[in-house]
């Protein structure tokens, strides 16, 4: 059989046989040398198979992804609050809380799809951030024998805040909005609890009489709030100081006819064990 000339294709059913005389020089080759290596092909269980990604950092990576999500939409929220105060509920649109938080229309409708969504979750954005802050004004108060007095100061300086003055927006736009008052009204009534709360876990000596210690809660926030309602009286220092301090008198009132009460009732109890002893 002749063989074909330099630089002529093979064709395809000679191909078989050039690789066989190939691979025979090879073993040739090899055995001249002293080369033992078997001509095999490589087994492919023997390649290095892609290594997956360890969990541990898939976890890593979903966890980060979660921040950033949830960094994101507090950041939506706090602009949320933002624009009702220095816009007005009227005026605040979805563009401007997107503009103000510095992310995209697309990722503002990621996160709340529709404006009744937002506003809600603005809500309890700002409850929540009230009950921190008052947590943390009162909280600073210590074991100091004017704890009422300064409770007070702490309310009066929250009620002066950015929190407030977005909720104040928020209970003026409800008195024509139907839709916004069905969602502010139920977010007030937890908010009023958990205030409740937080103020009996920092005052435990009020909760000898309760009945005396709701009145003190009633006349310290509907007073205190009634002043910060309207920013025109409270830019007069000299009659919020006054007012202020009038209220303080009458806590520690309200204050030492709970201890009076309870020694009253000590005083009973103590009657009738001896009572019962005779």
């Amino acid at each position: 059989m002749s063989r074909p000339p330099r630089g002529a294709s093979v064709s395809a059913g000679s191909r078989p046989v050039a690789a066989a005389i190939r691979s025979n020089r090879r073993r040739s080759q090899r055995a001249a040398t002293g080369d033992t290596t078997l001509d095999t092909p490589e087994d492919p269980s023997t390649k290095p198979a892609d290594t997956p990604e360890p969990p541990q950092r898939r976890r890593r990576s979903g966890g980060w992804q979660a921040a950033k999500s949830a960094s994101r939409r507090q950041a939506i929220l706090d602009a949320a609050l933002e624009c009702f105060v220095t816009l007005g509920y009227a005026r605040t649109t979805s563009e401007r809380i997107a503009e103000r938080a510095g992310v995209s229309r697309g990722a503002m409708v990621h996160h709340f799809p529709t404006k009744q969504g937002l506003v809600q979750a603005a809500i309890e954005h700002l409850c929540a951030k009230r009950i921190e802050s008052f947590r943390a004004g009162i909280s600073a108060i210590g074991d100091a024998r004017d704890r009422a007095e300064r409770g007070l100061d702490a309310y009066w300086a929250h009620l002066n805040s950015p929190q407030f003055a977005a909720f104040q927006e928020l209970v003026v736009a409800a008195r024509t909005n139907p839709e916004l008052d069905e969602v502010l009204r139920p977010a007030t009534a937890r908010f009023e609890r958990e205030w409740y709360r937080a103020a009996c876990d920092i005052f435990p000596e009020w909760q000898k009489d309760r009945r005396l210690f709701d009145l003190a809660m009633d006349l310290t926030q509907f007073l205190l709030e009634g002043m910060a309602l309207n920013p025109l009286t409270a830019q007069s220092e000299d009659r919020v100081e006054r007012v202020l301090r009038y209220h303080k008198d009458r806590l520690r009132e309200i204050l030492l006819s709970a201890d009076q009460a309870d020694d009253d009732l000590s005083a009973v109890e103590r009657f009738r064990r001896r009572s019962d002893a005779g």
